[in-house]
């Protein structure tokens, strides 16, 4: 089976420039290769015709698929659509449907004045295909040309997303042949990226070659991916699992999940599994790691809340953080997140607590407490686990770094025990 590939392009200033970060690419490549399709190139232009008409012309010698965002919007640099008008002939004509889309944004929904800058957003060259935009006012823009299948979408990644979830991704799959892929993958936690390759390097020299495994490192934590390609799609399954079972065997010590989820999914499975809850008492952390639980869908029913203690009086106020553990052991301590945990237990009422101090940089250390320490704790009623962390980092990784050791130090917590249902 030939190999389809295809090319993004993704169009504007701000991303050569860094004012935005490109999520674009990145996630319509984890799509397409779900379905099978290789993107053999990703490439950033800026709002200049000439360099996005070459970049059109080079992505079409070299793939089969051409996925472009950005520039569809009312402004004066948004030069893509009249550049495509341009690239594949026709004339500008207005879609009905998509005028009545914009119509109804600004009148129904944002109750807002309509300009005709607004209402350019429906004109569509004649020559393509529209695709009806669910999220927004821009709609994307298929085109065909020389075998080649180019699609223009608007660079907000929402109403991208939304346009390659029910538009283009089963277009696309309907038009190719196709071959069968399936990934499996895994979490693991406390153990670096080279120590856990080493640690598996047999059983990665002797994967079959259908089989390529991935390592996906990202703040304390690395995932492993095994994908499989291939025709056959039940042989295939059975040999993708055969050989997933095989690495779960070998790094059970350190695997969290064996599901594509993140440690906080995994976590609130566990808890409400458990039937029990959770609260933060955060300082150093600032409220992060209550983020990250509360961005699962369903969290309301294993987590209650949160006490940011960033300052020293609501330490003591709000925690009952002993002024003397303060004053003898300072803020960034043992003694300190373990009166936080008592403390928070009270006031949220909760079965668990995390908590955190540290000191997260620039600057604030001391030879003693350099930039980089942190204390964490997790613990119930009957007992709290306390543990000291030295981070290297800039001050955004550091806290990252903090809440997922924390979360992963309360999920340890959480398996040492007996659930209370389960206590004789």
């Amino acid at each position: 089976m030939d190999k389809v590939v295809a090319s993004l392009i993704t169009i504007g200033d701000e991303l050569l420039i860094g004012q935005v970060i490109d999520t674009n690419s990145a996630w319509m490549a984890q799509e397409l290769n779900k379905y099978g399709i290789w993107v053999a190139r990703r490439v950033a232009v800026g709002d200049v015709w000439d360099d996005i008409w070459q970049a059109l012309d080079e992505e079409s010698r070299r793939s089969s698929i051409i996925l472009i965002t950005g520039g569809l919007g009312p402004t004066a640099d948004d030069i893509t659509k009249p550049l495509l008008l341009k690239y594949f002939g026709g004339s500008m004509i207005v879609d009905e449907k998509a005028l009545a889309n914009v119509k109804y944004i600004f009148e129904r929904m944002l109750k807002r004045p309509i300009i005709q800058r607004n209402l350019n957003q429906a004109e569509v060259p004649d020559t393509c295909t529209v695709i009806q935009n669910q999220r927004g006012t821009a709609p994307g823009m298929w085109f065909e040309k020389a075998g080649r299948i180019f699609v223009s979408m608007p660079g907000v990644p929402h109403e991208m997303k939304g346009m390659m979830t029910g538009d283009v991704l089963p277009a696309l799959r309907e038009r190719f042949r196709l071959p069968y892929i399936a990934h499996r993958t895994l979490l693991t936690a406390g153990i670096g990226e080279s120590f856990l390759a080493e640690h598996i390097k047999t059983f990665e020299a002797a994967l079959p070659a259908s089989i390529k495994l991935a390592y996906l490192p990202n703040y304390g934590m690395v995932r492993l991916r095994l994908t499989i390609r291939g025709e056959d799609e039940a042989t295939q399954e059975t040999l993708l699992q055969q050989q997933f079972d095989t690495l779960k065997d070998l790094v059970t010590e350190w695997m969290v999940t064996d599901e594509d989820i993140s440690l906080q999914e995994a976590i609130g499975r566990l808890l409400q599994a458990r039937g029990e809850t959770v609260g933060t008492a955060e300082s150093c952390t600032g409220g992060y790691i209550a983020h990250l639980i509360t961005s699962i869908a369903g969290s309301s029913r294993y987590y209650k809340g949160s006490v940011v203690s960033y300052a020293n009086e609501v330490k003591t106020h709000t925690l009952g953080v002993s002024p003397d553990t303060l004053a003898a052991q300072g803020a960034v301590s043992e003694a300190t997140v373990r009166e936080m945990v008592r403390g928070a237990l009270d006031q949220l009422d909760t079965d668990f607590v995390i908590a955190t101090s540290g000191i997260m940089g620039p600057d604030g250390g001391s030879p003693e407490k350099p930039v980089g320490t942190a204390w964490i704790a997790v613990g119930n009623r009957q007992n709290i686990l306390a543990q000291k962390f030295s981070f290297r980092f800039d001050r955004l990784r550091n806290i990252e770094l903090t809440a997922t050791n924390a979360l992963n130090l309360l999920r340890k917590f959480i398996l040492s025990i007996v659930p209370a249902a389960q206590q004789p």
